[in-house]
C-alpha cells in the first residue's frame, strides 16, 4: 500500500480518526505533529518530514491542506480535505495536476466555494472536487471512504 504523508488540522494532532482510519486500511501514514500556534514551524515541519520519508501522496486536512499547498511536492499527488488555504496565506494554487479535494457542503467551517476557487484558480477540471461528508470533520463513513478512493486514485496513475 502506499506511504501517506498526513498533515492535520488546527486542534487535531497525529493519530486522529483520518490517519487511524487511513492504518486500518493497510495506508502507511507519516503523521507528524503541526503546531497550531506556528504556522511556519508547521510548514517547515512539514518539509522535513516530506524530504526524510518520500511518501507517495500528501494528505492534508484543514490547515494541513494549507501547509500541504505550502510545501513543494513536486509530481507527489495531494489530497485536500476542505483546505484552509485562505486562512493561512498559502499558495493560491495546486501545483499537482494529479490531485483530489474532499469537501462537504454541510461544513461550516470552510465555505466549499473556497475549493472551487481553487480547483478554477489551478486551472484543474471541476472533477477535482468530490463533494461528499456531513460537516467539517469529515470523519462519517461515507467521507472516509472517499478518502480512501481519492488516495488509491491518485496513487495508480
Amino acid at each position: 500500500m502506499s506511504r501517506i504523508l498526513y498533515l492535520h488540522g488546527l486542534y487535531s494532532k497525529p493519530g486522529g480518526v483520518k490517519p487511524t482510519f487511513l492504518k486500518s486500511v493497510g495506508f502507511e501514514v507519516i503523521n507528524p505533529h503541526l503546531p497550531d500556534e506556528d504556522f511556519a514551524e508547521s510548514v517547515r515541519r512539514a518539509r522535513e518530514a516530506f524530504e526524510t520519508e518520500q511518501p507517495e501522496v500528501v494528505v492534508g486536512s484543514s490547515r494541513g491542506g494549507a501547509v500541504a499547498l505550502a510545501i513543494s511536492t513536486g509530481e507527489v499527488p495531494v489530497v485536500l480535505i476542505a483546505p484552509a488555504w485562505k486562512r493561512w496565506g498559502s499558495p493560491d494554487v495546486i501545483a499537482t495536476v494529479n490531485s483530489v479535494i474532499l469537501h462537504s457542503t454541510g461544513d461550516d467551517v470552510i465555505p466549499i466555494a473556497d475549493s472551487r476557487e481553487l480547483i478554477h484558480q489551478s486551472g484543474l477540471a471541476p472533477e477535482t472536487l468530490r463533494v461528499v461528508g456531513i460537516d467539517h470533520n469529515m470523519t462519517d463513513p461515507e467521507a472516509l471512504t472517499a478518502l480512501r478512493s481519492a488516495i488509491e486514485q491518485v496513487t495508480s496513475s
